[in-house]
């Protein structure tokens, strides 16, 4: 596997390289301090596997770095490299910000996750784990500011119903619409997600828009904290 580390700390880069030896022997990094010097990794072959980006380097323009980023590593992996055949290479963003409405912002972007620097050694690396595997890694930061959010009054705080959150969230979700939540809050790709129904990836699609109206949600993230509430 091929890890692309992009920051501009070189503590950072040897702390995280350090730790992620522990995914195997395998394992191959190549490093960027600047946007600079990311964008050149990024033309070079072969592609990294995954790639963890800092959110403020040098020559950052905003995010933009990062869009780049996840268009450049649309182009999905070949056999015998450390990923899935044909699933799109994953971009986790390293940052040292925590704040909520920032996190959510990259996510939306479409990265495979985002670990706050503050972040335990093991808490990076299983996140890694999650990511490689085909997850969405989102940290808690993340979800405890969603799900104070008013987008989700109904199903984050308790009513005069007598009805707990799973049986309020029953009463506008089918069964198959539940089950495609809570594989959602797993953090299975669609792909994964039909697969393990058992049904095609455009009628996943179509369960998620329903669910995205039924639980009045804009996203995959928002989504995600509702699914929170379902339990096991």
């Amino acid at each position: 596997m091929r890890v692309l580390i992009a920051d501009d700390h070189r503590l950072i880069i040897e702390g995280v390289k350090l730790k992620l030896r522990e995914l195997g022997d395998d394992v191959d990094f190549v490093e960027a301090e600047t946007v600079a010097s990311l964008r050149a990794q990024l033309n070079k072959k072969p592609l990294p596997d995954i790639a963890l980006i800092d959110m403020a380097m040098p020559g950052a323009d905003g995010v933009q770095h990062i869009k780049d980023a996840v268009a450049a590593l649309k182009e999905p992996s070949d056999e015998g490299e450390g990923l899935p055949v044909d699933r799109a290479r994953p971009v986790i963003v390293l940052s040292g910000t925590e704040d909520p409405a920032a996190i959510r912002h990259v996510l939306d972007l479409g990265v495979q996750g985002y670990i706050p620097k503050s972040s335990p050694p093991d808490v990076i690396l299983n996140a890694v784990r999650l990511v490689v595997g085909g997850g969405i890694y989102v940290p808690p930061e993340a979800m405890k500011a969603a799900s104070a959010s008013p987008m989700l009054p109904a199903f984050a705080t308790a009513g005069g119903d007598g009805l707990t959150t799973k049986e309020r969230l029953a009463t506008v979700l089918t069964d198959r619409q539940i089950d495609v939540l809570k594989l959602l809050a797993k953090g299975r790709p669609n792909k994964l997600i039909a697969r393990e129904l058992g049904i095609s990836e455009g009628t996943v699609k179509i369960h998620l828009a329903a669910i995205f109206r039924a639980l009045h949600v804009r996203n995959r993230l928002e989504a995600l904290v509702a699914a929170q509430h379902l339990g096991d």
